[in-house]
């Protein structure tokens, strides 16, 4: 029933003389009224929620008990490591408001703590697990609570998307065979990892996010902000702050270790329009972000010199023997290919990776890495979806998440057409620091399948790669898509 028609219902009512059929016509009139808002509210809620962008965890070797496990290993290192405020009060507050917005997370695995770090420059990072470190310079450089809110439902969506792992799942299954790798995690997932991390380190895999994670935190952070009451415009205005406060100079800390996604600040705006707006009675501050703030900046100075450690670097050498001219086959749900008889291959799932005795190498640092052999395996890109992905525009976002997890590398020789099993491909030549001491040739061939990118990654030093380079050649003419 419509307003309206309530209203004129009433006035007829009323000036009936039977007083009491008038009221019960009333009554049940407003209750038509009332069950049809109800229903008008429950028609549109899930359109409202259908609008938002949909974000789920991306591949993960490890499991949420293990990214706890883990991030309870490493914060332990780090507050060693990090100069901590240490104060009570502080954290208090942090933890007050963090576990406001975590309440809001789509997942909540974890069981969420939030502490400061004494350090003015403007940064904050995530560990995994939900362990959530806030420098005292976010505080300070905040406008008001939300702003800081933002910041915080940044590094939550970080944990609940567990990137800081699935960074570590990528980085392995790129510098280890997969059989070494899914043996470390089956016994010892943590303390593999841990000890290959060689301990808390701002480089660490476990921070070094991509842009596309960056973008993913952007846009469930300011999801958290909207289910949380925040004005969910206040992360874009605090990013938007922070980049106009250091142009000119060297960009702020945040952005040195977040680095930032292509029109980030119009991506979080563009999800507010999805969400509605900002909601209705929105929160923007509070009295006790004023008072913590000021008592914040009371605080003595931080000491200077209080910057994360860098993680360093070492490599040895094993050179394996030359491989065998016999072949063997492989095949697994993705293709069929053959492989020299004298190397291993080592799969879980679609991806396999084959080495030689020795091809794994200790690079320095008591973790075992990738020397000499080939990986293969399945990259999922992202895409708007107007638009086909491209296999140019795949591998080029296979390329820059490779890169994260090796600094060193570059491309040496641009895209060139290829043919693997008749299917039109990419062939990329990339130079990246080699485990066995010196550079290191990485032949990356790719082939967009409906699966996804199927890459193959051919690796030796480039002092010994022509020895290689004929074995590398036979083993991509016998790859044999499962059609």
């Amino acid at each position: 029933m419509k307003l309206r028609e309530a209203r004129v219902s009433y006035l007829r009512q009323t000036s009936l003389p039977n007083k009491g059929g008038a009221l019960l016509q009333i009554r049940s009139d407003l209750r038509q009224v009332v069950a049809v808002v109800v229903a008008v509210v429950l028609t549109l809620a899930p359109l409202a929620w259908a609008e938002r962008t949909q974000l789920k965890p991306g591949w993960n070797l490890f499991s949420p008990e293990q990214d706890a496990q883990l991030g309870r290993q490493v914060s332990r290192d780090a507050e060693r490591q990090v100069p901590m405020l240490n104060d009570a009060r502080v954290d208090a507050y942090l933890n007050s408001l963090g576990h406001r917005l975590a309440a809001h997370a789509p997942y909540h695995y974890f069981q969420y703590q939030f502490k400061c770090v004494n350090d003015r420059a403007i940064n904050a990072f995530a560990l995994p697990g939900g362990f959530v470190y806030i420098n005292r310079g976010v505080l300070e450089a905040a406008d008001n609570e939300a702003q800081v809110a933002g910041v915080m439902a940044h590094e939550i969506s970080h944990v609940e998307l567990r990137h800081g792992t699935n960074q570590a799942t990528k980085a392995y299954a790129w510098q280890v065979p997969l059989g070494v790798l899914g043996g470390a995690l089956g016994n010892n997932a943590v303390g593999a990892v841990a000890q290959a991390i060689g301990g808390f380190a701002v480089n660490s895999v476990l921070l070094k996010y991509s842009r596309t994670a960056e973008s993913q935190a952007d846009i469930l952070g300011t999801q958290i902000l909207y289910d949380s009451g925040y004005d969910p415009r206040a992360m874009a205005q605090f990013f938007e702050k922070i980049e106009a406060e250091s142009k000119g100079r060297n960009p702020a800390e945040f952005f040195s270790n977040h680095p930032s996604p292509e029109h980030r600040m119009e991506r979080v705006n563009d999800e507010v329009e999805k969400l509605g707006g900002p909601p209705s009675g929105y929160k923007t501050d509070s009295a006790e972000f004023r008072e913590i703030k000021r008592y914040v900046l009371s605080l003595p100075a931080p000491p200077k010199g209080g910057r994360l450690p860098q993680q360093a670097s070492g490599g040895r050498n094993r050179r394996p023997d030359q491989p065998s001219s016999r072949l063997q086959s492989y095949e697994n749900e993705a293709l069929r290919m053959s492989y020299p008889d004298n190397w291993r291959p080592n799969g879980q799932g679609s991806a396999v990776s084959f080495v030689p005795a020795g091809g794994v190498v200790d690079d320095g640092r008591g973790k075992g890495a990738l020397a000499y052999g080939m990986i293969v395996n399945i990259f999922e890109p992202h895409h708007d979806r107007s638009e086909p992905v491209t296999v140019e525009d795949a591998t080029d976002q296979l390329i820059d998440d490779m890169r994260h997890s090796n600094p060193g590398m570059r491309v040496v020789r641009q895209h060139e057409r290829i043919r693997l099993d008749g299917e039109r491909g990419l062939s990329t030549y990339l130079s990246n620091d080699s485990p066995a001491t010196g550079r290191e040739t990485d032949w990356l061939v790719t082939v967009l399948r409906p699966e996804g990118l199927i890459y193959f990654v051919c690796v030796a030093p480039e002092r010994e790669y022509d020895e290689y380079d004929r074995t590398f050649e036979t083993m991509l003419n016998s790859v044999r898509f499962r059609r």
